[in-house]
């Protein structure tokens, strides 16, 4: 620690020595400034500008600044810190993130998207057409024509040279000029193209400078964020967010059960329990909806998924312990005045999506998001159990979104949401009018209903940009009526979120800071078997958050917040995050920190009320949600990125080592015995090692080849003794492939699932025990989609899932006595269905 102190006040003192040049000549110096576009160049020189200065130019293609200034009046350090200010970023002076996310998409340089206007879409080519005299100066050429070969009109470049125009596939455009030579360019949807023409109207050079990325993760970020956009979500069918991870290497997603028909994450190898997932940065479905988190986010109302491992910032509250998981839906303002899309696979599960946006005015739009699914074929039985392996029912959710900016640095949105779904699942002969709650056939049924509001204003200073506040408001009441089998559980959740921060800079914005403060409210009421659990947690906190900043090569964050629980007191959560870039195209990150929460032991392990175990719970002490203490656990990380260049085509390598240690855990303990479930606090160890190593490169033009292997060390003492956490594989290997050509998509994903320890049915008859592992297996999807029309496109897709028709052959134990004392449909660790083919079509109108 003395180190780093030391080291702080070394840079301190290096940013803070400046030698003055009292010469009165003009001192002309050049410095890099990054940037995407001619919006970028406006920016920066009109930032540029103030006393002293006499000129600044920044050229758009090599992002250089040349800057004149009287070194007696000014210096280039003052101007770079006016750069910063506005949003762009120079080797010695970095621009607060604030800032930065303020810039309109098209600017937004360090995730390496080029493009030119917000609203474009991948069919879309951009590009600026410039003039370069005999000086070799640039500057932009307006007047010149742009149209697709063989097309009857085009487009004119406007004042600034550019130019945007629709294409499907590879295209020939044509690039002519009065007075100079005409030249056909092949060129293809997403790239930018930067045309230059000498003095003399000859078509000089042609580049193709950038490519969108379906998932990156950006070098400069502080904390290592794996950004997945809606073209790498377009990969896969994405019904809902638990199907948005099967092209990931990082994020698994398994059933929770054999009946259900629930899935959860598995981040690190632990249950995603330990992830902290939230939707534009406010909680998500959390505490009682934790089962069903995933499955009530449809596909089509994302945007892109943030993904980070290990704790997150202290700013978002203390509870993520393996990683955290932003969903940033559909912008009212940006997004598609009209997205459909229709979705069925060969069980009869249907989606229909209806995405509607409207910008009223300057400074109000308006989204309103339509979902709904159903499966009504209840005879789906791979295995021949005799249960359903997937639950019939429907679900509708709808979400209505507001959004106000004055352009002046004010800003707020508002919304609110509603989640109906029903699910009754069971022996395919189950009919709840006549079977529920009886024993003449096994099911269950869940009902849900859940009413989410939210809100968010903020604002940014306009002269100081660096400086901000804002207030994030949410509130949700979730309501489940569930039985299975006879046993009855019924649960009410309602919850009010608040967090208010406030984020400014330390002389200058190589010392920024955020500080606020936060409050929430959760009031549980569980009935499970006759027994009412019930309880108030309220959590008032507050936090601070500094971000030290050298030059483009280090960034420290030390972040501490303190909160008060009303039933387990006050904690303190220490987190530091360190980002060194040794090297241009290397980048190595470092995160520590403490989690802790809640567990909610039913809602979060329901697989075990699909079963005749008796459930163990300590004596309920009012002081204590179940009587149990809070979980408790220190993360460390340390990851690094070497981008390369290999035969001409861009690539990447990427090696993350993560480590989770409880010293506290709400043990679940399934080894005891079959016919029991017993929760306790850890008495012992349990931890979690895990290790990714992922190589991404592009060896053909357009074709991408991810490949990845992960190794997992997950143990925890169950009832004295060290054991492998169930249902973890300890190897998994990865490998997705995507390739585009003209209008077509292929994209394939393979992956290798090595052995599971299952728990112990040692104490089951013979004809009702599993094996101590299980076997290894291999799945495999793949999908094909083709773009049709050009101003109004549309996308048919087609695809299968678990391609080699593997599944888990004893799904349920005991499915010939469900009533019995050796009913378990919770020992799950493979696919519970076999082979499923799907279709679908999507329309858009921007």
């Amino acid at each position: 620690m003395k180190k780093i102190i030391l080291l702080f006040i070394l840079f301190i003192c290096f940013d803070a020595i400046g030698q003055k040049n009292n010469t009165k000549k003009d001192t002309t110096t050049v410095i890099e400034v990054y940037g995407n576009c001619e919006m970028c160049k406006n920016r920066i020189e009109e930032a540029a500008k103030g006393k002293g200065v006499k000129s600044a130019v920044w050229d758009v293609d090599s992002k250089l600044l040349t800057l004149v200034f009287d070194p007696s009046v000014t210096t280039s350090y003052k101007v770079l810190n006016r750069i910063a200010d506005a949003g762009h970023d120079t080797k010695s002076v970095k621009s607060a993130d604030i800032t930065y996310n303020q810039l309109p998409d098209c600017c937004r340089y360090r995730d390496g998207n080029n493009s030119h206007s917000g609203e474009e879409s991948d069919n879309d080519i951009m590009g600026v057409v410039v003039e370069q005299d005999d000086k070799g100066n640039l500057k932009p050429l307006s007047g010149a024509t742009v149209f697709v070969n063989g097309s009857t009109g085009g487009i004119i470049t406007n004042e600034n040279g550019f130019f945007t125009i629709a294409a499907i596939g590879e295209t020939n455009i044509v690039v002519s000029y009065a007075g100079s030579q005409t030249k056909n360019i092949v060129v293809k949807p997403g790239q930018h193209v930067s045309v230059i023409l000498n003095t003399k109207k000859e078509l000089q050079e042609v580049k193709i400078t950038a490519r969108r990325k379906s998932s990156y993760i950006s070098p400069s970020s502080s904390i290592r964020t794996l950004v997945m956009t809606e073209k790498e979500l377009f990969k896969a069918a994405c019904c809902n967010l638990s199907e948005s991870f099967e092209t990931n290497a990082s994020v698994d997603v398994s059933y929770n059960d054999g009946v259900t028909g629930s899935k959860q994450i598995q981040l690190l190898g632990l249950s995603g329990i330990y992830s902290q997932l939230n939707i534009e940065n406010l909680p998500g479905p959390r505490g009682i909806a934790t089962l069903w988190g995933l499955n009530s986010i449809p596909g089509t109302w994302v945007e892109s998924i943030q993904l980070s491992k290990g704790v997150g910032s202290v700013a978002n509250g203390f509870e993520s312990i393996t990683g955290q998981i932003n969903v940033e839906l559909k912008k009212p303002e940006t997004a598609e005045q009209l997205y459909a899309n229709a979705y069925v696979n060969n069980m009869g599960k249907t989606d229909l999506n209806l995405n509607l946006s409207r910008k009223i005015n300057s400074k109000w739009s308006t989204g309103l998001l339509l979902h709904n699914a159903f499966m009504n074929n209840s005879k789906v039985d791979f295995n021949k159990d005799g249960f359903r392996d997937i639950p019939t029912g429907n679900l509708f959710s709808a979400l209505n979104r507001w959004k106000y900016s004055d352009n002046k640095g004010v800003e707020g949105q508002a919304g609110v949401r509603v989640l109906i779904d029903n699910k009754e699942g069971g022996e395919t002969m189950f009919e709840s009018s006549k079977d529920r709650l009886t024993t003449n056939y096994y099911g269950l049924g869940i009902d849900t209903r859940r009413f989410d509001a939210f809100a968010k204003v903020g604002y940014v200073f306009p002269e100081k940009r660096y400086k901000s506040f804002g207030l994030q408001l949410s509130a949700f009441n979730h309501n489940q009526d569930s039985y299975f089998g006879q046993t009855v559980y019924d649960a009410k959740q309602t919850n009010f979120y608040s967090n208010l921060i406030y984020q400014s800079i330390i002389g200058n914005t190589n010392h920024k800071f955020r500080t606020g403060l936060s409050f929430v409210t959760d009031s549980y009421d569980e009935l499970y078997k006759n027994t009412n659990f019930k309880r108030n947690e309220n959590v008032a906190g507050a936090f601070f958050e500094y971000t030290y900043s050298y030059l483009k090569k280090l960034d420290v964050i030390l972040g501490l917040r303190g909160d008060h629980n009303s039933l387990y007191g006050f904690f303190v959560t220490p987190r530091l995050h360190l980002r060194y870039q040794p090297a241009d195209k290397t980048v190595i990150r470092l995160a520590v920190g403490k989690g802790q929460r809640t567990a909610n032991i039913l809602a979060e392990n329901s697989s075990v009320l699909v079963s005749s175990r008796q459930v163990n719970i300590p004596a309920a002490l009012a002081s204590k949600a179940y009587g149990l203490d809070q979980e408790v656990a220190w993360s460390t990380g340390i990851t690094l990125d070497q981008r390369f260049r290999l035969f001409n085509r861009n690539g990447s390598i990427g090696l993350d080592y993560y480590r989770t240690n409880f010293s506290n855990q709400a043990v679940v303990d399934l080894d005891r015995s079959a016919q029991q479930v017993n929760f306790y606090n850890l008495d012992g160890q349990s931890y979690s090692n895990s290790f990714l190593a992922e190589l991404n490169y592009e060896p053909l033009d357009k074709f991408e080849l991810r490949l990845a292997y992960r190794l997992f060390d997950v143990k925890t003492t169950y009832s004295g003794t060290l054991l492998e956490r169930p249902f973890v594989s300890k190897h998994r290997g990865f490998a997705n492939l995507a390739y585009e050509t003209g209008s077509w998509k292929f994209d394939y994903t393979v992956t290798f699932n090595g052995i599971k320890r299952t728990p112990s049915t040692a104490s089951n008859p013979i004809q009702y025990q599993l094996t101590e592992k299980s076997p290894s297996y291999t799945l495999m999807n793949a999908q094909v989609s083709k773009t049709f029309g050009k101003k109004k496109p549309f996308d048919f897709y087609v695809g299968g899932e678990n391609l080699t028709n593997f599944f888990q052959q004893k799904v349920i134990i005991a499915p010939d006595q469900p009533f019995g004392s050796y009913f378990d449909a919770s020992m799950i660790w493979g696919p519970v269905s076999g082979r499923m083919f799907y279709t679908g079509v999507r329309f858009k109108i921007k």
